[in-house]
């Protein structure tokens, strides 16, 4: 049975679908290879396209393959096809933005900086049990592969557990390195639990931690990152990388992506008075609401829908 959103399949290659059948003023493109075609379409029936670019695909390959030179390589040469595709390019992080500032500029594609944002109703603190002679409850919440980083979470937990703190870290996700990360935790009080269906429950674990531990530097953005601060939670992370730049020294704090030198941020964080960094957290991801992303998005498709018509 159709249904009103249903999209008869057409060849995008091709001059087969024409612009009168959708009459788009902008067309955004979320993938940088399946839909370069629709790309060249768009620019046949002079139609705008915006690429929103979620993540770096340099540092994302090299981080997942280990081959640095060629990975960067290979994606340098995409890039330079795809900054002479589109009309914009949107990034979510000044980090983002590197990766295409200078291909960019030698076309003049112009670049948007656009954050993303989070669900500041849903996410949220609310009241925890503590005790001041519990463990560090540390927290870790992201896919379980390698490109996440999530080996560097586990090592940083077991680094303060040879430092004798004492911690409990959560890790809530799966993904394929998993046995990889529990041989790394080893006698290390590191609880696996899987994926957690529901943002509710997901919000709940946020909030009961003390850290969140979101320590890619490959990360072009940080929805966990939000979603941690919004719940109250501080966040410690990499100093490089988008979630890099959704933290202050009042929120947050970071460290080369080494297992000892974020450890060391953990314990500077923790200097800090629980109160100051639970507020301070909760008010800098109020910074970043949804309605924010969304007005700046149609904002920029207009513009674009505009220089079209």
């Amino acid at each position: 049975q159709k249904t009103a959103y249903e999209i008869p399949k057409r060849d995008w290659s091709s001059d087969v679908c024409s612009s009168d059948l959708f009459a788009p003023a902008s067309l955004e493109l979320s993938d940088k290879t399946t839909l370069l075609p629709v790309a060249r379409w768009a620019r046949r029936h002079g139609v705008g396209t915006v690429l929103f670019s979620h993540e770096r695909l340099d540092d994302m390959l090299a981080m997942r393959t280990g081959l640095d030179l060629g990975a960067r390589a290979s994606i340098g040469v995409l890039n330079r096809v795809l900054v002479r595709s589109v009309d914009r390019i949107v990034v979510t992080s000044r980090y983002a933005e590197r990766e295409f500032r200078d291909v960019a500029a030698t076309v003049g594609c112009p670049i948007s900086r656009v954050p993303l944002g989070v669900d500041l109703q849903r996410f949220r603190p609310h009241p925890r049990e503590h005790d001041a002679a519990s463990p560090l409850r540390l927290v870790h919440v992201g896919r379980l592969s390698r490109e996440k980083s999530p080996h560097l979470a586990v090592a940083t937990a077991v680094e303060l557990h040879r430092r004798g703190t004492p911690l409990r870290l959560d890790v809530y996700g799966e993904g394929p390195h998993r046995g990889e990360l529990e041989e790394i935790a080893g006698d290390a009080p590191v609880h696996f639990h899987g994926y957690v269906g529901g943002r509710a429950a997901l919000r709940d674990r946020l909030a009961a931690a003390d850290v969140s531990l979101s320590v890619c530097p490959g990360e072009t953005f940080g929805l966990t990152v939000l979603e941690a601060l919004a719940c109250g939670t501080p966040v410690v992370t990499a100093d490089r990388g988008g979630a890099r730049e959704l933290v202050d020294a009042t929120c947050g704090a970071w460290g080369a992506p080494a297992p000892d030198a974020l450890a060391d941020a953990v314990l500077r964080l923790l200097e800090l008075p629980e109160s100051r960094r639970r507020t301070a957290a909760r008010a800098r991801a109020e910074q970043y609401g949804w309605d924010r992303t969304v007005a700046r998005m149609l904002a920029l498709h207009a513009e674009i829908g505009r220089a079209h018509v």
